[in-house]
């Protein structure tokens, strides 16, 4: 009877798999990927200069990287749902700051906001609740999860970008923020009110048996601990390429439909390009996170980075041609399935690397190198464009530099896989 019992009992892992779609889907979806849409509106009715507007997604960063380094301990300290709930006070904050701006300073504040809201209520987040609830499946759990973001982005940019050009009104899209700042509110209370901190024993899956019949290549390990891994020099070398993966990436998708407007493309056919990649990003997610689970992250990380310099040597070729057009496809589809480094690819790393014992810190750090590698790869492809006049040299550099990523990644795998090893024979 007890076991019939137990058949029938809901798991709960289900309600928290639906609110962390929630808490992506609001945060990410509806808040995040919105803000492109607000930066001419914005500039025009302030007064103020893109570049002077833009430095609030640089605070954005910085308030984020920082916070992130304290992740781990953040969340041992004081649990999940505290954390999201402060993520969400945050981020409501953010903007509602956005909403009264009547100059740049409000705009900073809440661009600072918004990097503290998202590191306790997006990528870290969502990453440790996967790992926290699901031991099985864990990267096509997290891939499903972080995926909501391009669902959240398709549907809010329908609704928010009429708003924002409502009428003649210049300040018109702070009825935008409004709709935002109410969809972030309703979505931290239902979050808040069904997030618990830890499973229950009956809420876990045991993980799938070691044994030679299995087909899973990524099972769950223990692992290290964090002042044991900070010891190993594949720490620092895995570090080094999620900086250039973040840094290269954010880099030429804030840059690729400029650049392919300068060598004569129409606008209509760059705006197809961009549809058609976000549509794949939404997917490569998924697809990610399910590769991890099948095939192990040495054959998930070389697909990804290798769409990465695909993506770069695609955008090389790109010309207002039958040919130089299909390149600008062929871009948008390999820089989709290059993005997953960006999201579902950092907790995946932090657990296949280092193990569950230290997850949380290093998955902390991970995403702080990750964001780092933002702030600064926007100057930079933008210094080299002022240099030589065309982003094209840039994307040569950042294949290269994408092609070393491919090289010591398999470095770091091959080190850590020598080490579970080890550690399995102690």
């Amino acid at each position: 009877m007890d076991t019939i019992a137990k058949q029938k009992k809901f798991n709960y892992k289900w309600v928290i798999l639906a609110i962390s779609f929630l808490m992506i889907f609001a945060g990410l979806g509806c808040f995040n990927a919105t803000k492109g849409l607000f930066i001419s509106p914005v500039s025009s009715a302030l007064g103020i200069s893109r570049s002077v507007y833009s430095m609030n997604d640089t605070l954005c960063y910085i308030s984020q990287a920082i916070t992130n380094l304290f992740f781990g301990t953040l969340i041992y300290k004081y649990g999940a749902k505290r954390l999201v709930g402060i993520g969400f006070v945050s981020l409501i904050l953010s903007a509602i700051s956005y909403y009264f701006a009547n100059s740049a300073f409000l705009f900073y504040v809440g661009g600072t906001l918004r990097g503290i809201g998202f590191s306790f209520a997006s990528t870290s987040m969502a990453s440790y609740i996967v790992a926290n609830w699901f031991k099985k499946n864990r990267g096509t759990f997290t891939g499903m999860v972080l995926a909501c973001n391009g669902i959240g982005s398709a549907i809010s940019t329908q609704i928010v970008t009429p708003i924002i050009y409502e009428g003649t009104d210049p300040f018109s899209y702070r009825k935008a923020y409004l709709l935002i700042t109410a969809i972030l509110i309703v979505a931290g209370i239902i979050i808040v009110i069904f997030l618990k901190d830890h499973p229950e024993i009956d809420d876990i899956e045991p993980d799938a048996p070691d044994n030679k019949k299995s087909k899973k290549k990524a099972r769950a390990w223990e692992g290290i601990e964090f002042s044991e891994a900070i010891k190993k020099p594949y720490f620092y070398i895995a570090a080094a390429c999620i900086f250039l993966s973040g840094m290269v990436l954010q880099s030429i998708t804030g840059v690729a439909a400029a650049y392919m407007t300068d060598t004569g493309i129409d606008a209509a056919y760059v705006a197809t390009v961009l549809s058609i990649y976000s549509l794949a990003l939404t997917g490569s997610k998924f697809l990610a996170g399910f590769l991890y689970d099948k095939f192990g992250l040495r054959a998930t990380s070389t697909l990804c980075i290798s769409s990465a310099v695909l993506s770069l040597t695609a955008l090389v070729l790109v010309a207002p041609t039958a040919g130089g057009k299909a390149f600008a496809m062929a871009y948008g589809i390999f820089a989709a399935i290059a993005l997953p480094l960006e999201t579902v690819m950092l907790p995946l790393y932090a657990a296949d690397l280092f193990g569950d014992k230290a997850f949380n810190k290093i998955m902390g750090i991970f995403v702080s190198v990750n964001i780092a590698g933002y702030a600064v790869g926007t100057p930079l492809i933008n210094l080299c464009y002022d240099h030589f006049g065309s982003y094209a040299f840039a994307f040569v550099v950042c294949a290269v530099l994408m092609l070393a990523v491919v090289v010591a990644i398999q470095f770091c795998i091959s080190s850590a896989h020598k080490l579970r090893k080890q550690v399995a024979a102690e």
